[in-house]
């Protein structure tokens, strides 16, 4: 008895360590311009590029296989970013890709409509609706990337898209378009 504890005590650590060098040994790393460039896009998942999400679009870009003018939710500051992280020329925004809304967005569920079909709950890339089957629906709004998924599966039209309102957290000072100045300047 006490054998087979051993011998099967041995086989564990020998098999543990053997998979620890293998681990260290083989490692993949991950590509750090994919890494940079996604953390640029919106990370609103919405596919508009074509891609599954922002991650697998950072990655096509990395890799040389896709443009960068791509993200209508990034618009052109995105692109231009884009373009001064990888010392290329900025493109003008793919308008075939979609429209970059002057405002940010967000759903809206009109719950006097909702039939609780939960066809929205599916399409919402990153989980800011929720609701039951043949229940009414919400939308988590400081979840909600704006990316439209959602609307365009509602069969009955309950889904809006309205601009997100500013609250006094998001509300800011305007600068004037020269840049800020010091009081000294101001005088």
């Amino acid at each position: 008895m006490l054998t087979s504890i051993l011998a099967i005590t041995a086989l564990a650590l020998g098999s543990g360590a053997l998979l620890g060098f293998a681990a260290v040994r083989f490692r993949v790393e991950g590509n750090p311009i994919a890494d940079q460039v996604d953390s640029v896009l919106p990370q609103t998942q919405c596919g508009q590029c074509g891609f599954g999400g922002c991650r697998p679009y950072a990655e096509a870009i990395a890799a040389g296989e896709a443009e960068i003018n791509r993200c209508p939710p990034g618009g052109q500051d995105t692109v231009q970013t884009l373009a001064d992280l990888l010392g290329v020329e900025p493109l003008p925004l793919d308008e075939e890709r979609g429209e970059t809304p002057d405002t940010p967005r967000v759903a809206w569920v009109d719950e006097s409509v909702c039939i609780g079909c939960t066809r929205c709950i599916q399409a919402c890339p990153v989980d800011a609706i929720l609701g039951a089957p043949k229940q009414m629906h919400t939308v988590i709004r400081d979840e909600c990337t704006g990316c439209d998924l959602c609307v365009d599966p509602c069969p009955v039209d309950c889904i809006h898209m309205v601009p997100v309102e500013l609250d006094l957290a998001e509300w800011h000072w305007p600068l004037p378009a020269d840049g800020p100045r010091s009081s000294r300047e101001a005088a």
